[in-house]
């Protein structure tokens, strides 16, 4: 697309940088917590402006970081780059997602929409050229990048499909209040004590606020440090007999 490939990257590689444990699920209760809420994409700016290098930030260019903050939503990103990343993750991830349900035994192949396989294709590889291809065809001339109305309408079909059978599953809702039980124990532990977060975070924690250093701290965790960090604080030890 002649765009420009270095801006593009970056903005690729930055735009989830503010993901919490366990994805969209963390992120939700700690919009619940948070007095200001939450958006993985505000924290992912967060992090380039505000927390990386010790508090001095990265320098990054207003078009990076404009990228980062608009991978998700409306209005658009304000270069075609950011556009770009905007269709590349939705690509990515509506495809990955089908491999992996199906994979997991959630799904089978053969359950895919109909009228969603006409449009763009009964494989994996299938599916993510024909996007692709379409997003390079229809964006050529523009001062947008665009999918055709046929393919979106079919992708955006394919993500109501996979929300409604994979997302929301029973299963998925379970583990998902386990989730929010490790994420919400670890939030009201620092509340109670925020002399325990680490040392990084105490400036925040003066000049920000409990809540703002807390949630900083949660969103930069892993899924495993959470859940290794939950037990270390709430999960006793066995006793030693002798």
């Amino acid at each position: 697309m002649q765009l420009n490939e270095t801006l593009t990257e970056a903005i690729a590689l930055g735009h989830d940088l503010g993901h919490t444990p366990f994805g969209h699920a963390g992120e939700r209760v700690l919009h619940q917590l948070s007095p200001t809420g939450f958006c993985h994409f505000e924290q992912s700016v967060r992090v380039v402006e505000v927390l990386e290098k010790e508090g001095q930030g990265l320098n990054l260019t207003f078009e990076v970081r404009d990228g980062i903050l608009h991978h998700t939503k409306t209005p658009d990103a304000a270069t075609l780059e950011g556009q770009l990343v905007l269709y590349a993750d939705r690509i990515a991830y509506i495809n990955h997602d089908i491999d992996d349900a199906i994979r997991g035994g959630i799904l089978k192949e053969y359950e895919l929409p109909r009228p969603c396989v006409e449009v763009l294709g009964k494989t994996h590889g299938e599916r993510i050229n024909t996007m692709i291809a379409d997003v390079v065809r229809n964006s050529e001339g523009q001062n947008r990048v665009v999918m055709s109305d046929e393919v979106r309408e079919a992708s955006d079909r394919l993500r109501e499909f996979l929300f409604e059978n994979v997302y929301l599953d029973e299963w998925r809702k379970q583990e998902e209040q386990r989730c929010d039980h490790v994420v919400n124990g670890l939030f009201d532990h620092y509340v109670a004590h925020p002399e325990q977060l680490p040392g990084e975070y105490l400036e925040i924690l003066y000049l920000e606020g409990a809540e703002r250093a807390i949630c900083d701290f949660i969103a930069g965790m892993t899924d495993r440090y959470a859940i290794c960090l939950y037990q270390s604080i709430f999960i006793p030890k066995a006793f030693n007999r002798y």
